[in-house]
């Protein structure tokens, strides 16, 4: 599903119009992008959480040459379902 479809599925399911649905999808999605940027953490009870991870320092290898290259450390986005999440896409 593309961000646009994203979008039509909201107005459709809220009684939004398509603006204010394409709207309401931007303010979610920047709220999350500013908290995670600050280091924060979102949980949506029963969904699942968003939040940042620390990943060390570690090697790598280029897949071209072979050769071993030092990947730096960096701060990557998480996300860990909630149960009734899990439940529902399992299908129970």
């Amino acid at each position: 599903m593309t961000k646009s479809e994203f979008e039509d599925q909201v107005a459709a399911k809220s009684g939004l119009s398509k603006g204010d649905a394409k709207e309401a999808v931007e303010a979610v999605l920047e709220v999350i992008e500013e908290t995670l940027k600050r280091g924060g953490e979102i949980s949506f009870t029963g969904f699942g959480k968003f939040s940042v991870a620390d990943r060390g320092a570690r090697q790598g290898v280029n897949p071209q040459t072979g050769e071993k290259i030092e990947i730096s450390a960096s701060r990557v986005p998480r996300f860990s379902a909630g149960s009734a999440l899990k439940k529902s896409v399992k299908g129970g």
